[in-house]
């Protein structure tokens, strides 16, 4: 039985609309916050209208088995510095986990960006048990996405 779950997470940013973008478009920028957990990662990123991102990862659980995750997503609509939406598939073991349609968009303000991060998840094992886990790696995401601007800001010119 697939489970229906949606849910927001809402940050701001001390960044503009076009530096938040940037996490995602410069590829650099967007592997200081996009990571698989685990080991062996690989990554291709390409942040263009139907274009994909791919990532692998090796994660050893802790009574030593090893579960292969792979993330799979592609780009459905990229209005610049106001919307980005784009779908994704998560397998654990070659089995779909999950698949989501994630709306991040961008709000400035008079000192940065309100960022509205919504997924509409379709769990297709497990069901709610890994709604917890998908809402708190958006507040990791968040986390690491500010320490890229950061970095972003702090590099010389």
């Amino acid at each position: 039985m697939v489970v229906h779950e949606s849910f927001t997470v809402t940050r701001r940013f001390d960044a503009t609309p076009a530096d938040f973008v940037r996490l995602f478009s410069d590829e650099p920028t967007w592997r200081r916050w996009f990571r698989m957990p685990g080991s062996a990662a690989t990554y291709a990123h390409d942040f263009r209208v139907g274009c994909t991102d791919h990532a692998t990862s090796e994660f050893r659980m802790p009574d030593g088995r090893v579960e292969r995750l792979e993330n799979s997503a592609t780009y459905l609509a990229i209005t610049p510095e106001q919307r980005i939406v784009y779908a994704y598939e998560t397998r654990v073991d070659d089995i779909p986990r999950w698949a989501s349609l994630v709306t991040v968009e961008l709000t400035p303000d008079a000192d940065g960006t309100e960022v509205s991060w919504t997924e509409q998840v379709a769990f297709l094992v497990h069901g709610p048990d890994d709604l917890p886990h998908l809402r708190g790696a958006i507040q990791l995401r968040f986390n690491a996405m500010k320490l890229a601007l950061e970095a972003d800001v702090s590099k010389p010119a």
